[in-house]
């Protein structure tokens, strides 16, 4: 029972008001980790890539007393690099700083099984979509003049373009063909041929296609039809193609794609198969501070990529997987130093023979309310600064464990969504340790969803 009478994070650092490390502790399952060589080296020289972000936690200690959480890899003189989130707290009398982190590598773990479970979830409906409104895309994208007729009276229930086109002309009107009887739009002389024709569609399911004549000029249409069901109703498809003329779609006046790439709002960036963007818009280079977009090229783009779990390598390798991924959350760290939360949404192609990814970056930081949690941990840490110098080192140590312990606690339960021996997995514990913390912090009554 004595790791429940001296808890701790997995790693505290002391340091002294310029990020130097004076004494480090670890957790018991770190403690294999000689970590001698720390002491006497600044904080920033032992993380990877991250001194920014402890430059900006150390600067806010000393102003407010207390830095907010943050992602950070921390290095291991043995080689290990850790997912890690962070936060300081300013010792009384300015004497130091102490720096507290939680290992984020089973979170990390988890959330990367998340994301993929989800973009399973988000294929899955996309292909029953497809499925859905594949006879529409077919219609509207056909060169013929496509019609849905109801065989109980011959109503028009939908027309393509063409259709609506070619009838308008037929009837001289401008209204839609929509609810309009379908013998009404040909000719009288065709109108028996075109009844025989619809029977034998009706009782065989298909038949051969006939002439009929649309329009003042009598123009000679070949109707072909066949039976399909909509919405439990039986309707006729016909396809009319009109004979001695082509029917190809009229070719559009050629778009500027360079021009409207820059011109649109969201961030797209296009990578190869390494990260390194190869083209990005003015709307990327703004998202991650850099002057250009000709400055991004050549960039590698984890670079900017700062949430462990949904960076590049997850990105890259759901796309190598799936060949597209919708609404990945994650954070872009732009270059001067601003956090921003977005969704990508990214699709695989091939550039000649080599491999290529386009993504659109959405920034979601407007949509994304505070945490309520994270704000009540804020308060419960800003308020011991109220004890500095009151109280001794070891027990505010204590008492700062303590309170991050239940923040962490607390937040894996609800990422399990209940289920303590999910939560138990992702804090590194075994599932008597934790019922062990829960009521030591009386949380017994939190809900269990083990089944």
């Amino acid at each position: 029972m004595s790791e429940f009478n001296a808890p701790q994070p997995d790693v505290t650092l002391l340091l002294d008001m310029d990020g130097v490390i004076r004494e480090v502790t670890l957790a018991p399952a770190m403690s294999k980790e000689n970590i001698d060589a720390w002491v006497g080296r600044p904080w920033s020289d032992v993380v990877g890539g991250a001194s920014d972000k402890i430059q900006r936690m150390m600067q806010d200690t000393q102003r407010t007393g207390i830095s907010a959480f943050r992602q950070i890899t921390q290095k291991f003189p043995s080689g290990l690099e850790l997912p890690m989130e962070f936060t300081t707290v300013l010792l009384g009398g300015r004497a130091g700083m102490l720096a507290i982190g939680k290992n984020l590598q089973a979170v990390a773990e988890l959330q990367a099984r998340l994301i993929s479970a989800q973009q399973t979830i988000e294929r899955d409906y996309w292909k029953l979509r497809e499925i859905e409104t594949r006879y529409r895309l077919v219609i509207e994208d056909s060169n013929d003049a496509v019609l849905l007729v109801k065989v109980a009276d011959l109503r028009i229930v939908e027309a393509n373009r063409t259709a609506a086109t070619a009838l308008a002309g037929a009837a001289r009107r401008k209204e839609g063909p929509v609810g309009r009887d379908f013998l009404q739009e040909i000719a009288a002389k065709d109108r028996e041929p075109i009844e025989l024709m619809l029977r034998r569609v009706r009782d065989q399911g298909k038949a051969p296609g006939i002439v009929v004549h649309l329009g003042a000029e009598s123009a000679p249409w070949t109707v072909r039809g066949s039976l399909m069901t909509q919405e439990s109703t039986p309707v006729f498809l016909l396809q009319m193609t009109p004979i001695g003329k082509s029917t190809g779609a009229a070719v559009s006046e050629q778009e500027d794609l360079e021009d409207v790439l820059d011109r649109l709002p969201d961030p797209v960036a296009i990578i190869d198969d390494n990260g390194e963007v190869k083209r990005a818009n003015r709307a990327f280079a703004e998202l991650v501070e850099i002057g250009s977009a000709g400055a991004v090229t050549g960039e590698n783009l984890g670079r900017w990529l700062s949430r462990p779990g949904a960076d590049l390598p997850v990105l890259i390798s759901n796309i190598q997987r799936h060949g597209v991924v919708r609404l990945l959350s994650t954070t872009v760290l732009g270059e001067l130093g601003t956090e921003t939360e977005i969704e990508i949404s990214a699709s695989g192609y091939q550039h000649g023979g080599d491999s290529r990814i386009v993504l659109i970056l959405r920034n979601v930081a407007r949509r994304l309310s505070s945490s309520p949690e994270s704000d009540s941990l804020r308060t419960a840490l800003a308020s011991m600064n109220e004890t500095v110098g009151k109280t001794p080192l070891r027990k505010l140590v204590k008492s700062t464990v303590e309170v991050v312990e239940q923040h962490y606690v607390r937040a894996a339960l609800q990422l399990a969504e209940g289920n303590r021996t999910t939560a138990a997995e992702i804090l590194g514990l075994s599932r008597q340790s934790l019922y062990a913390k829960l009521d030591r912090y009386k949380l017994q009554e939190e809900p269990d969803s083990t089944g």
